[in-house]
């Protein structure tokens, strides 16, 4: 059975698997319904700390970026990855998976992992923000898309046949992140 627990919690209950899992991060904009999630998968990993930003894994990587841009957006026209903080994530239009939401709110998903090598920061959730770290059991792929068909239409807003779409999608780019078990 899946296993997902608060990040920052199972860091201070000593309890991140070491041999590899699946952070999952929120990040909501305040004033409107556009949306960013990263999907990390980790192993090989050396440490784990606390400091000023979140907690650093010094591990091996790979993110999946997923932006959810609602209709209104003002800068839609602009590639994520030169966007303003924020808003971006490490991807061109031509680098990412589109669906365009009943309500023309967009979609993205980034057809490849950004690979990082050594070590990675998760930042501290502030706001309705979150991070969840997943544990990697049998049913991994069926709870992720279970967490992101409700996470996508109760935190991001988008409606239910899209966000089954995009839930499918996310769990078939998962696959390409799925931690090598040695």
């Amino acid at each position: 059975m899946a296993i997902m627990k608060e990040l920052f919690g199972a860091y201070n209950n000593s309890e991140l698997p070491t041999e590899g899992g699946y952070i999952v991060s929120s990040f909501f904009d305040e004033t409107s319904t556009y949306t960013k999630y990263e999907i990390t998968s980790y192993n090989n990993v050396k440490d784990i700390f606390v400091n000023e930003e979140g907690i650093t894994f010094q591990a091996d990587g790979k993110k999946i970026f997923i932006l959810i841009e609602p209709s209104d957006y003002a800068k839609k026209h602009e590639e994520p990855t030169y966007r303003d903080n924020f808003h971006k994530i490490p991807y061109r239009f031509k680098e990412v998976d589109l669906i365009t939401s009943a309500r023309q709110d967009r979609i993205m998903v980034g057809k490849e992992p950004v690979i990082s090598y050594g070590s990675f920061t998760i930042l501290k959730s502030r706001g309705n923000n979150f991070s969840y770290i997943f544990f990697d059991t049998s049913d991994l792929l069926k709870a992720l898309e279970s967490f992101f068909m409700k996470s996508l239409r109760e935190d991001a807003r988008v409606p239910r046949t899209d966000a089954q779409k995009a839930a499918e999608l996310i769990t078939d780019k998962m696959k390409m992140v799925l931690v090598e078990k040695g």
